[in-house]
């Protein structure tokens, strides 16, 4: 990377993270007046969204046009479906337990403390997951194999996501189905058919980026997105919260793969 690209990369990741800090700031008062702060989970996936478009425009003249908009296309992509998906799914909700488990250990005004640990951590982590995506804008030819591999696995991750969450969706719209485990279609072969599509598409999106030494050394973008879905806030949490609420459960997870798509064990 020459000593000019280098400075523009430099634009980049700032006015990346400058998008994405006004994008929390906006839901955050926007989470204030609505007295909900779960729409902070409608700005996970418009951040990463801001982030492709910011860093097309200011890496205008660098790397390779094709991959640029390449990149940029699969994360705006994911970023809007994600984002759309939870709109629809948190309308008319109210807050979400994870964040009223963790609103209820404030000390002090919760508003603030919402702002330093849900919306400023969550941007913190859009910024840094998103380094493949600034990074790649400025990388050199990519190995052509590598890019095929990742828009597919882009490609199979984002087909999980959204298969997963619509056969969910009608799941829970059958009141037929209240109180029951959702144990058909994908989530017969995993418990968590969009956490792992969500991982298989953040492998791909660092695929697509690589063209450089620097670019791999944004490999902890995607294990930093893996260990949250597994270990973090997303299975982990999930989990602990169905054990407690949903009978029949655990009946489910002991026959039912944690995370990747397997065969279902014998009871």
């Amino acid at each position: 990377m020459t000593g000019a690209a280098s400075g523009s990369l430099g634009v980049t990741l700032a006015l990346s993270g400058g998008g994405v800090l006004v994008l929390m700031l906006a839901t955050f008062a926007a989470g204030v007046a609505l007295g909900r702060h779960n729409v902070a989970d409608i700005a996970w996936g418009l951040g990463f969204a801001v982030v492709a478009v910011v860093s097309l425009a200011s890496s205008a003249g660098h790397g390779q046009e094709a991959r640029r908009v390449l990149l940029a296309a699969v994360t705006v992509i994911w970023g809007l479906r994600l984002a759309t998906h939870i709109f629809w799914r948190s309308r008319g909700a109210g807050e979400d337990p994870r964040y009223a488990d963790l609103l209820d250990k404030a000390k002090g005004n919760r508003s603030w403390y919402a702002l330093r640990t849900i919306y400023l951590a969550q941007g913190a982590l859009i910024w840094l997951i998103s380094l493949p995506v600034q990074v790649g804008m400025f990388a050199g030819r990519p190995l052509v194999p590598l890019l095929v591999i990742g828009c597919l696995l882009w490609l199979c991750g984002l087909l999980l996501e959204a298969v997963g969450d619509r056969q969910l969706e009608r799941f829970k719209a059958d009141r037929a189905n209240h109180g029951k485990i959702m144990d058909r279609g994908l989530w017969r072969y995993t418990r968590h058919p969009n956490y792992f599509g969500d991982a298989c598409a953040w492998w791909g999106i660092f695929m697509i980026g690589c063209g450089s030494w620097a670019s791999l050394a944004t490999v902890i973008s995607p294990l930093l997105m893996t260990y949250l879905l597994v270990w973090g806030s997303g299975k982990r949490l999930t989990e602990k919260r169905m054990v407690k609420t949903r009978p029949g459960y655990a009946d489910y997870a002991a026959r039912t793969s944690g995370f990747l798509p397997l065969p279902p064990r014998s009871r």
